[in-house]
């Protein structure tokens, strides 16, 4: 017989505390059997990796445990099946137990609930063995949805004191894990230690210990709930306060208490993202200009007058016009419709038009942002909307670079064949446009409350010359200030993928900060703790100077908001225009400290970006004195936050938060395997080439990795040393080209002396793993700074040296003379066999040539009979040559690429004697692809063949 329950009969009911424990018992049976089963019958398999085994790995991780072995996988996938019931049980009871009345913030978290066991059934039953791609993509997917499921559980708790302490402890014991849990993976991926496997997995396995424990502390919050399904104590009707409507009551009137818990509108967070994307549109014309710039200086060796582009920023001191300014505040959707040109820029082929079109937008969208910002000086929310809009667009162009490995898909110089997303942006930025565009509250007028005090309007620009500067100089690329603080191999500190990820993080949480809390954001403690970062990544290398750039990350992004709401209480031609002014200046002297060679007045600023770091922060703390002047009388300040800001100020968090998880993917689906093979092991070939890459910009003005990937894939090279290949630089987008082509192709890395370092850069790229490297600035008393890298590489099993190196230019005798001989004594010091891809501005058998090929250095010419080089050479000693080709670039740069051929392990030949192509075995012959007329305009040229040796 049913029992009766309270007010009527039922067939049965069951406790929702059950429900939990059934999920947690399930679920822990899943991973724990798989152990169990794994460590019985396949436990040295197991433990295995592709670096070591037992007994230097000796405890298995999850993902070997749970794989591909039977029978554990199906002691796990059959417990998970089991486990798939309870858990969506336990999302609906959690649902019914938060539902609150004009409260969206529930379901979605019941959606995010749902979507993590959906996920978790794709990776538990897609193993990486059938579709490694899909697996990560569910894997990836189900991680990035526990933090808004942790964050929503938190916020809806019930008032159940031991239930929120539980959570909290179980939150912050899994978010902490993964610190460790990242260092461990790098110390094992990256650095190879043996051992650090098994640390790794044992912080996994805890993750899997926090996960499941989190979910259930809802036994604690299920017990006042019956499946029948009765609701014992009325809490799933809204009656009982959560913990969240606590929390709100104590911090009410509180900027950060009252962002969250209002109803949620998709119109309006529609709103917000189109905001943050017109924002990132704002971002990426005003660094996609300075790289079409450089196209022209690049090409004539010197100014060439289309520098002066780059001032079509200052468009804004047109607004000392009142009826210019006037127009420009009513008309903003027009100003921003307009700018839109500059994702059409791209239709055009001849680079000038697209430079002219790009400047035209450039102008146009700088007007349009100042108006905007100075439309709304008299309403503090919607000023506030708009500066998160520009900031988070900022971060949104970020996650873009990092997405495609450093080049923004909406640039000028990308199109549909090298990775160009132009024609989705451009839909996307017309919709966004037209969406969130409204007509100002002001006709621009000089509105001040009367009460308000005014700092320094000059100061002010000054303030706001040098924040964006900063910004536009270090935050646009997510790698540049990792490239600043890194110095060889191995690793002692960040590198590009995963940590970019951290960078944009705290840019973020900067951001946030700055507009929750402006009083510290714009106070001097602020200021000189950013201050004391930029001084550390200025001068410091590895972990330490990366701790200045994310402490200089924060703090650029935190005070942007003060600085820009000092600026809209002046004039705006005043503050923006003379602070685009001032960008100016700082943008070239940037490039002057670099380019001290070939532009008026360059030697007065060599090599001091120190200065240049110094003035920017002395630029920032101006505009920090007319704040502190300028704010300090604010009449809304301790106002309390209208209900109706509160929910926007959520929504660009929301659109934030979704960024931060989407780079955090990102990072997880870049990260770098490190398991690289070169292309014959089976005959012990290195196959080593130099190449001159003009920066990775082609003839064209087209970014060109994806076609420099091409022939470099197609000539099976195994070592490639890149020269002038720095663009971590405004004037070139800050990006890195190597990072495209070795996640590509799967080669190891090392970007040479960073951009603080005055070279035009030089790069090496390996499959053979890089055991050692360091950086070299060699003697250049007059002209350009002369870099080299030389590193050790494990072939094969034997330690071999590669030394990169740019020599200086030709019009400075005496500083390649001192190069000469620094470099040879440098070569002649290393025991090992050795290969120089060099430039070297010599020519074969005179001058500077007999120094390098002499019993100094000891080095012998990959080909003394090559007559007709110059710049490019391939030298080597106490290795085998066997090969060397000279292929053509087409229109990718405008230098060759130069290739040899050598066996490890293979004594030197007394007397190497040259040989037909059909006497070489196959392995150590080049592809016959580039033979004749080649393919797409590389082909074997000079001899129209290779050469080989015995």
């Amino acid at each position: 017989m049913a029992p009766r329950i309270k007010d009527g009969d039922a067939v049965i009911s069951i406790n929702g505390k059950w429900i939990s424990w059934a999920h947690t018992g399930a679920a822990y049976a899943a991973f724990f059997s798989a152990l169990i089963v794994g460590v019985a019958l396949h436990f040295h398999k197991i433990v295995q990796n592709e670096h070591y085994g037992y007994p230097d790995e000796w405890f298995p991780s999850v993902s070997a445990t749970i794989g591909d072995r039977y029978p554990e996988r199906s002691f796990f996938q059959v417990f998970i099946a089991i486990t798939s019931g309870p858990r969506f049980l336990l999302v609906f009871l959690w649902y019914v137990l938060t539902a609150r009345p004009n409260s969206s913030l529930p379901k979605i978290v019941a959606g995010v609930g749902i979507f993590r066991t959906l996920t978790c059934g794709g990776w538990t039953y897609v193993t990486s063995t059938d579709d490694h791609d899909w697996h990560d993509i569910f894997m990836i997917s189900y991680l990035v949805a526990t933090l808004p499921w942790t964050l929503g559980c938190l916020a809806l708790s019930p008032n159940n004191r031991q239930a929120v302490k539980y959570r909290k402890v179980m939150a912050s014991l899994f978010f902490g894990t993964l610190v460790p849990l990242i260092y461990y993976f790098i110390q094992h991926k990256v650095h190879k230690v043996p051992g650090a496997y098994t640390r790794y997995a044992f912080f996994e396995w805890s993750l899997v210990l926090f996960d499941v424990g989190f979910d259930a502390i809802t036994v604690l919050d299920f017990e006042g709930l019956e499946l029948v399904v009765r609701d014992v104590k009325g809490i799933s009707r809204g009656q009982l306060k959560t913990t969240a409507d606590s929390v709100l009551e104590k911090e009410k009137g509180k900027s950060v208490g009252n962002t969250f818990g209002e109803g949620f509108f998709w119109t309006e967070i529609v709103d917000a993202a189109a905001d943050v994307y017109n924002g990132f549109v704002f971002w990426t014309i005003v660094t996609g200009l300075p790289v079409l710039v450089w196209y022209f200086p690049l090409w004539h060796m010197g100014i060439s007058g289309y520098e002066v582009a780059i001032a079509t920023c200052v468009s804004p001191l047109l607004f000392a016009i009142p009826s210019i300014r006037y127009v420009a505040t009513q008309n903003l959707r027009l100003l921003h419709l307009v700018s839109l040109v500059a994702l059409v820029a791209y239709r055009f082929q001849d680079p000038a038009n697209r430079l002219f079109i790009t400047g035209f937008a450039l102008s146009t969208t700088c007007a349009a942002w100042v108006a905007g910002f100075f439309a709304e000086r008299g309403n503090t929310p919607r000023l506030e909307a708009r500066i998160m809009a520009w900031g988070i667009g900022l971060i949104m162009s970020v996650v873009a670079k990092f997405a495609c490995s450093t080049n923004n898909p909406l640039w000028p110089i990308m199109h549909s064949d090298n990775g160009g997303w132009n024609k989705i942006g451009l839909a996307l930025a017309l919709f966004s446009v037209l969406r969130s565009q409204r007509g100002s509250s002001t006709s621009g007028s000089d509105y001040l409350p009367t009460s308000g005090k005014k700092g320094s309007p000059i100061l002010a620009a000054f303030g706001f010359g040098g924040l964006f500067f900063a910004i536009v100089s270090l935050l646009t690329d997510s790698s540049t200030m990792i490239s600043w603080v890194w110095d060889g191999y191995p690793v002692r500190g960040p590198i590009a993928v995963p940590h970019g990820a951290v960078t944009i993080f705290f840019m973020g949480a900067g951001l946030v900060y700055g507009i929750f809390n402006p009083g510290v954001a714009g106070s001097w403690t602020a200021y000189g703790i950013g201050s004391v970062g930029a001084a550390l990544l200025t001068c410091f290398h590895h972990w330490t100077g990366y701790y200045g750039a994310l402490a200089f990350a924060f703090y650029i992004m935190a005070v942007s908001p003060v600085l820009i709401t000092s600026c809209v209480r002046h004039s705006p031609a005043i503050t923006f225009g003379t602070g685009f002014l001032i960008y100016v200046f700082l943008l070239l002297f940037h490039v002057w400290v670099v380019a001290y060679a070939f532009v008026p007045g360059g030697p007065l600023v060599r090599e001091h970006t120190d200065w240049l770091m110094t003035v920017t922060m002395l630029f920032i703390g101006a505009g920090v004195f007319s704040a502190a002047t300028s704010n300090s009388g604010r009449s809304s300040r301790n106002k309390p936050i209208s209900p109706n800001s509160k929910r926007t100020r959520s929504y660009y968090i929301y659109v934030l938060a979704a960024l931060q998880l989407l780079s955090v993917s990102i990072a997880y689906l870049r990260f770098p395997t490190n398991d690289y093979k070169p292309h014959h092991p089976e005959e012990k070939v290195v196959t080593a080439g130099i190449w001159t890459v003009h920066f990775g910009l082609d003839n064209n003005m087209w970014a060109a990795e994806r076609r420099m990937r091409n022939v470099l894939g197609e000539l099976e090279l195994d070592v490639i040393g890149f020269l002038e290949s720095d663009n971590q630089r405004i004037i070139m987008g800050n990006k890195d080209i190597t990072q495209y082509i070795a996640g590509d192709l799967g080669y190891y890395v090392d970007f040479g002396p960073g951009p603080n370092k005055h070279t035009w850069g030089s790069a090496l790229l390996s499959k053979f793993p890089i055991v050692n490297s360091t950086h070299h600035l060699l003697p250049s008393p007059v002209g350009e700074l002369a870099p080299a890298i030389h590193a050790t590489l494990d072939m094969y099993g034997e330690m071999v040296d590669v030394v990169v190196f740019h020599s200086g230019q030709e019009e400075d005798p005496e500083d390649r003379r001192l190069q000469t001989e620094y470099l040879s004594k440098l070569m002649g010091s290393s025991p090992r066999p050795l290969i120089l891809l060099s430039y070297l501005v010599t020519k074969p058998l005179e001058g500077n040539y007999n120094t390098y090929v002499s019993d100094l250095s000891g080095m012998k010419d990959i080909d003394p009979t090559d007559w007709d080089r110059w710049c490019e050479y391939v030298l080597f000693k106490k290795i085998h040559r066997t090969g060397y080709a000279r292929i053509s670039r087409d229109s990718i740069t405008d230098t060759e690429i130069q290739v040899g051929k050598f066996i490890v392990g293979e004594p030197e030949p007394e007397e190497e004697m040259r040989i037909p192509e059909e006497m070489v075995p196959e392995g150590r012959r080049f592809p016959a692809l580039f033979r004749g007329e080649g393919v797409r305009g590389h082909r074997y040229h000079v001899f129209d063949e290779p050469r080989y040796w015995q």
